[in-house]
């Protein structure tokens, strides 16, 4: 049923619009009136109408004023202006009110059944539209805890794919570029730093806690991410804009972790401890959760910070370790530019703050560089060679002047970079290159893509992967074209027999060579013969 209130200083009028809706709708709606103003907002307060139909002029609180005090309490009601004609001006004013229709007195039957189905209409479509939003929200709320968890094992476990952590992003809302790790362990009660019945409290965490204490650092921390239990932990990640913690927001973080620690342990029978890691980017945060992991062996107490603890490297004050570690990330995405801008300020401020120690500089333009050249090895597509860089502490000893120590460091940042960029680019095309050597070199003979991708080192699901990305078509396909290509070239020389061509194309067996020809030309090898 719809509620529906009717307001109007006239009986009369109240009585025939009464008797029209309930000829009309019977059953339908269930009716109230009132005739002043303050009756339809005293009304209103504890009736609840889904309709209003107000008259403008009425005793005491006119009706414009009834609906703004009524739009506060009531803000989805709809309001049915009633007006005489000559006051039709006047009753403009309650556009902003979000007046959804005016009946001008005297009004007639269709004009109330119309506009009372327009009404009724808006009603339930807003209805049928919060049904929607609650059921989408009741499967995000289910399918929540699952994205949530894939990407914090995604990120912690370092199995990442851009374009699944840019999804997750997008899904979670991140928009934060750092964050860092939380690390909650529980057992049945600690002892140092260890808790005891692991097992026994993993399994009362999983089948009966969770959700409450799911919820309870969804409260702490509403921007949390929050993992599954794995073992005694739960991984949580807690997006940050800044790269860095200061010891205020530090202070602040721990007191609110010391807070959710005992209330987990009230809501359950399970003692908590909470681990926290340091600041890092996305792509770093699994060394964020080693070291929440490792802030937690390292001391006894509930709550434990990482950077509390002396299992950090310190700077001297002036030492621009956010520019160093700006170096390597930008490496690491492979920005080159970026990372080269970063390369050329760290070695300005190195001469800037210590142009009379140029052994220092070089011994640092050498560690970036070796650091620079392992992550181009790690990133995959190169091979290491042990003595490839026997003449680099030569080379920067021979560089007498500055400029030159860092011509020859930007040098090496700079391949560095472009080869970690391109690697894997150039090693796919590598192998796919090596492997159409082999088959143009090789078709007239059994050619199996197993031991193909076996003389190249890799599996025969990746090599068929690879080849089809490069290539446009599979191993397969492309086999069968280049010997259907090579038997049309021998088909145009009268001197060779069909069975020949076949054999000399890797068919021993001249029915099967037929059917794979037919297949790829539409005609029959004989039938090409006879056609050129």
């Amino acid at each position: 049923m719809y509620r529906i209130l009717l307001a109007d200083d006239e009986g009369i009028v109240l009585n025939s619009m009464t008797f029209l809706i309930e000829k009309n709708f019977d059953g339908k709606f269930e009716i109230e009136t009132a005739k002043t103003g303050r009756a339809a907002i005293e009304i209103a307060e504890h009736f609840r109408p889904d309709i209003i139909f107000m008259d403008i002029q009425m005793p005491g609180i006119n009706g414009i004023e009834a609906m703004k005090e009524i739009r506060v309490l009531l803000p989805g009601v709809i309001f049915i202006v009633l007006t005489a004609y000559d006051k039709f001006d006047y009753a403009k004013e309650a556009i902003n009110l979000g007046v959804m229709e005016y009946l001008n007195k005297p009004f007639n039957q269709k004009d109330v059944v119309a506009v009372l189905q327009a009404a009724m209409e808006k009603i339930d479509d807003r209805q049928r539209r919060r049904r929607e939003d609650l059921q989408t929200k009741e499967r995000m709320e289910t399918v929540m805890p699952i994205i949530e968890n894939g990407f914090i094992y995604s990120v912690i476990f370092e199995e990442q794919i851009d374009e699944d952590i840019a999804n997750y992003k997008d899904l979670l809302e991140i928009s934060a570029p750092y964050g860092y790790i939380m690390v909650v362990v529980f057992g049945e009660m600690q002892q140092g730093h260890l808790m005891t019945n692991v097992v026994g409290s993993s399994v009362k965490a999983q089948t009966t806690y969770y959700n409450k204490v799911r919820e309870l650092i969804k409260d702490s921390f509403p921007d949390a991410i929050v993992g599954s239990v794995s073992a005694n932990r739960i991984p949580i990640y807690i997006p940050s804009t800044e790269n860095k913690m200061e010891l205020s927001e530090r202070g602040v973080i721990i007191e609110k972790c010391r807070t959710l620690v005992r209330n987990m342990s009230k809501a359950t029978d399970i003692s908590y401890r909470i681990g926290i890691g340091g600041m890092r980017r996305i792509k770093s945060a699994s060394e964020s959760y080693e070291e929440a992991i490792k802030a937690l062996v390292s001391t006894n107490g509930s709550v434990a910070h990482i950077d509390d603890l002396p299992l950090t490297v310190s700077y001297e004050e002036s030492y621009p370790a956010d520019l160093e570690n700006a170096i390597f990330e930008k490496l690491e995405d492979g920005d080159q530019d970026a990372c080269l801008v970063k390369a050329g300020e760290f070695y300005d401020w190195m001469v800037s703050a210590y142009p009379d120690d140029i052994m220092s500089i070089r011994l640092k333009t050498l560690e970036f560089v070796l650091r620079a050249e392992s992550e181009m090895y790690r990133s995959g597509g190169h091979t290491y060679e042990f003595n490839s860089r026997k003449d680099y502490l030569q080379e920067i000893m021979e560089a007498q002047s500055l400029d030159k120590l860092k011509a020859w460091y930007m040098d090496r940042m700079r391949v560095a970079a472009r080869e970690l960029q391109t690697g894997s680019k150039d090693r796919t095309h590598h192998v796919i290159k090596k492997a159409i050597d082999y088959i143009e070199n090789n078709f007239h003979k059994d050619i199996s893509l197993d031991e193909l991708a076996g003389d190249l080192g890799i599996s025969s699901y990746y090599f068929s992967k690879l080849f089809k990305e490069e290539k446009g078509e599979g191993f397969v396909e492309y086999l069968t074209r280049r010997r259907v290509d090579e038997a049309k070239a021998l088909l145009k020389s009268p001197e060779h027999s069909i069975k020949e061509v076949g054999v000399a194309c890797g068919y021993s067996d001249p029915n099967y060579f037929s059917r794979i020809f037919k297949k790829s030309t539409g005609m029959t090898p004989t039938e090409y013969k006879e056609k050129l």
